[in-house]
């Protein structure tokens, strides 16, 4: 656990339930996903001094914010908290630049107001200081809102949500100014998303949460490539989750066999597993490799499957299909491809096609029933 940043653990039986713990180091942006109910903003607001629980300890820089089994429950306005709401909370009859002064009372009027015009001009709103809330955009709003956050001098930000009010350019524009300033904030900085791209996008680490529990902390890529559970790869939407039994294990080749849709798939050695044992697995999508329709090469030995395309969807500049490779058990592998080569390969409904496996994507799980077993 860091010495500094931010250490917490919340567990609570009666109202809203929670079972969480998670760590944010200072420079560091963690991400808290999950569904709507998984107790997000109820972990901001419990760092924040907004929401009681029954037992936990929140640490921030070094400093005890609560710790029930001492009693310590330091009051909301005595933490250096800032906090960016999800409607961003701005004061209507206030000015942006006067929004931004009201956290500054420990400073005389003239020397906030000269604040707060530095912090605007921080967040890219120099020239806007005398415009209402009204006035101004969704994502000009925002910034008001980080700029008033920052104001306090916090010990840690927290970001409840602040960029779903915007529309998806602004949203870029948001991400790149906060990736810009987080490089000059020597804090710990918590992002509530639903969003797992975003998250993935911004955050060094994330913590998934569902029912008010901590399922799996690390980095987006960790957590969406080797989830630890059926239950961890689909909240991450994972599309290809299967089951399949372990056959042989070939220690001196480095190469555990599976089992599945009655063909053999082999990958890296995972000596934790027996022979005979059920287990699910899972790869992601971008790892299903395409053969190439009209050339074929020495990487379609890996692991290879046919099938036909049964659902062909294109967003952005990518397609993503789904393959039948098992037609009496209906099973079906989700691909996604750039969409030149969906083109390249005139990839369309009904057409069968060749795939690939690649062998160190694929990632082993305890194994769960699933409604279709190998």
């Amino acid at each position: 656990m860091p010495k500094t940043g931010l250490k917490l653990w919340l567990r609570q039986t009666h109202s809203i339930k929670l079972n969480i713990k998670l760590h944010c180091q200072n420079n560091e942006v963690l991400a808290l996903v999950g569904p709507s109910g998984s107790g997000k903003t109820t972990v901001l607001r419990a760092i924040a001094g907004l929401y009681s629980v029954e037992n936990g300890l929140i640490q921030c820089q070094q400093h005890c914010w609560l710790d029930t089994k001492k009693a310590i429950n330091v009051a909301s306005h005595q933490r250096a908290v800032g906090f960016v709401f999800q409607n961003y909370a701005l004061f209507p009859h206030l000015s942006a630049q006067e929004n931004v002064a009201v956290s500054l009372n420990h400073l005389s009027k003239n020397k906030r107001l000269k604040y707060a015009k530095s912090l605007l001009k921080k967040v890219h709103l120099e020239g806007l200081e005398k415009r209402y809330p009204m006035q101004l955009s969704g994502g000009q709003q925002q910034r008001v809102a980080v700029a008033r956050a920052l104001a306090r001098e916090p010990k840690i930000l927290l970001l409840d949500e602040p960029f779903s009010a915007v529309d998806q350019v602004t949203r870029r524009r948001l991400y790149k100014e906060l990736i810009e300033l987080r490089r000059s904030l020597s804090i710990p900085i918590i992002l509530v998303t639903h969003d797992l791209n975003e998250a993935t996008l911004l955050a060094d680490r994330l913590c998934l949460l569902h029912h008010g529990v901590s399922l799996q902390s690390g980095s987006p890529a960790e957590v969406s490539t080797q989830p630890v559970s059926t239950q961890v790869a689909k909240l991450m939407d994972q599309p290809n989750i299967f089951t399949a039994k372990i056959v042989e294990q070939k220690p001196e080749k480095k190469i555990t066999q599976l089992l599945w849709c009655g063909q053999i798939i082999e990958v890296g050695y995972r000596a934790n597993y027996k022979v005979g044992q059920k287990i699910c697995w899972m790869i992601p999508a971008s790892d299903v490799i395409l053969h190439r329709r009209r050339k074929s090469s020495k990487g379609e030995r890996e692991n290879p499957f046919t099938g036909k395309i049964v659902d062909y969807m294109l967003l952005g500049g990518y397609v993503t299909v789904s393959i039948e490779i098992n037609q009496p058990l209906k099973t079906y592998l989700s691909m996604s491809v750039p969409l030149h080569v969906a083109r390249r390969n005139e990839l369309a409904l009904g057409i069968f096609i060749g795939v690939s496996l690649l062998s160190d994507s694929i990632h082993l799980m305890p194994y769960e029933s699933l409604r279709n077993e190998f």
